[in-house]
């Protein structure tokens, strides 16, 4: 059972936050995320890193960010084939033709969600009442009934890639439940949960 980890300079956390993973662990994941731009980032990054390691997907952000013109939902929403066709040619990302074509399709959707809101509100609102308050990895959940509700809601939408899996990895990334283990001298770093 793996519970948090302390680490050379006496600092708990949770057991993947070594090497490349500390400064995201310890900077970034759990953060609450807002604004529809940083928010349809995590929600792409986190499509084509299914069956991929995280690992690999940030050490490309950057080239993923330059790529798609700073996951810009108006600038994505109007990429013509030609440019999806170009973005299969950029060795710097993951070059999957159904997860690039998946931005295109879920920036349009984000487009059409400013409507109801937008797409920050729309995902915010499947918050969780609870938190899940795991204390080691093996009793973390890899998804749960908000993330499949949201996952529903979002493909009712016409966006893809959005499985119930993912769109926990989502509400871990941005900050909507706190993933960090008890004990993990991250937990509660949102501000949004109590420690527990």
């Amino acid at each position: 059972m793996a519970g948090p980890v302390t680490g050379d300079d006496g600092i708990a956390r949770c057991p993947w936050a070594v090497g490349d993973n500390l400064p995201y662990h310890d900077e970034e994941w759990g953060r609450p995320v807002h604004g529809e731009a940083a928010v349809f980032e995590r929600l792409t990054l986190e499509a084509f890193q299914s069956g991929l390691s995280w690992l690999t997907i940030l050490r490309k952000r950057p080239a993923f960010r330059a790529a798609f013109d700073g996951f810009d939902v108006e600038k994505v929403a109007a990429y013509d084939d030609a440019r999806l066709a170009a973005l299969m040619e950029d060795a710097g990302i993951v070059r999957n033709r159904q997860k690039v074509a998946a931005a295109r399709t879920n920036a349009r959707a984000a487009l059409e969600l400013r409507r109801d809101g937008g797409l920050e509100d729309f995902v915010w609102s499947f918050k969780p009442e609870q938190t899940p308050a795991p204390e080691t990895s093996e009793q973390m959940p890899t998804s749960s009934p908000e993330s499949l509700a949201l996952s529903k809601a979002l493909k009712k939408k016409g966006f893809t890639f959005v499985g119930p899996t993912t769109m926990f990895a989502l509400m871990e990334a941005i900050g909507i439940v706190d993933a960090h283990l008890v004990g993990c001298h991250r937990r509660g770093i949102s501000g949004i949960w109590s420690q527990a």
